[in-house]
């Protein structure tokens, strides 16, 4: 009993010093040394939802590779239209420093007479932090992906537009689009174009791996946009070629081939059963031999 409580004691001690070391460690951060990096974004997704992100990261002012997140601090999202503020929601940033909120593609915004929607991310700020706020202008963009097969040609082709207030349809210019696709780790890019007319056309390779199945996923991308921000729509389609692997099928105990080990021994366990057989049969005769020549030595 005397052990577990020395045990748990022990224990208890060792994480209240690591605790101790912690705190000691994060008050040893002065404030005044970094310089936060409050940046918003917005990123319209392939469902046509949007997210509003914020990074809030403090960098060192003399070391750039010295960089902290700012964890836990509460960011409020609005749509804003000169003196109205309409709250989209609220959210507090990651252990990585970001702080993300989805609105759905239903969600109405309040747009200005040029068309644009009009965010703001606020950070009220701490004791220790001052507040932080940024706005950002987009208009909305609607981008349509379609793969298809044209004379035997695999094709993407994007087609990008806006919708006014009279839900009418017009056509954007002088847009640069990237079309990539998904890897294990990241996406990789094909090709970068340009939207003219509102559409840009581009042959597919022939030569792109796929999964198992031979699936692949197509992006299109509108990347840092100065009016549309990010903007993303991607499609899935059986375009991937698949090389399935030949794998060399060693000598094992379940395969066709046994283990070459095993050829040598059965080989010299044959070998000497049939030395034996012969052994024994040259004796034999050597045996008979004799016994005929010592029978004729006696009646002599």
């Amino acid at each position: 009993m005397k052990g577990k409580i020395f045990k748990l004691t022990y224990i208890a001690s060792f994480i209240t010093s690591l605790l101790i070391s912690i705190n000691c460690g994060a008050q040893e951060i002065d404030v005044s040394n970094y310089r936060m990096l409050y940046n918003f974004s917005t990123v319209k997704q392939h469902d046509n939802s949007r997210v509003l992100e914020v990074s809030f990261i403090a960098r060192n002012k003399k070391s750039k590779k010295d960089k902290i997140p700012v964890f836990d601090a509460e960011i409020d999202f609005f749509n804003i239209l000169n003196d109205k503020e309409v709250l989209l929601g609220t959210s507090k940033t990651s252990k990585e420093g970001i702080a993300q909120l989805t609105l759905p593609e239903n969600q109405s915004y309040l747009t200005d007479e040029e068309g644009y929607f009009n965010f703001k991310a606020v950070f009220e700020g701490t004791a220790g932090l001052d507040g932080e706020e940024e706005e950002l202008a987009i208009k909305d963009i609607f981008i349509e992906l379609y793969l298809s097969e044209i004379d035997s040609v695999k094709t993407v082709l994007v087609k990008a537009f806006t919708i006014d207030s009279l839900r009418v349809e017009t056509p954007v210019e002088e847009v640069d689009i990237i079309i990539s696709i998904g890897g294990m780790l990241s996406k990789m890019t094909l090709e970068e174009g340009y939207i003219e007319n509102g559409e840009y056309e581009f042959e597919f390779p022939t030569d792109i791996p796929g999964d198992v199945n031979g699936d692949l996923t197509v992006y299109s991308i509108i990347d840092d946009h100065k009016e549309f921000g990010n903007v993303n729509k991607k499609e899935t389609i059986n375009w991937g070629v698949f090389h399935k692997q030949d794998k060399k099928e060693n000598n094992k105990l379940w395969s066709d081939a046994a283990p070459i080990w095993m050829y040598v021994v059965l080989t010299f366990m044959l070998v000497g059963v049939w030395a034996n057989y012969i052994y024994t049969i040259i004796n034999l005769f050597k045996i008979k031999k004799e016994g005929v020549n010592l029978e004729l030595e006696s009646k002599v």
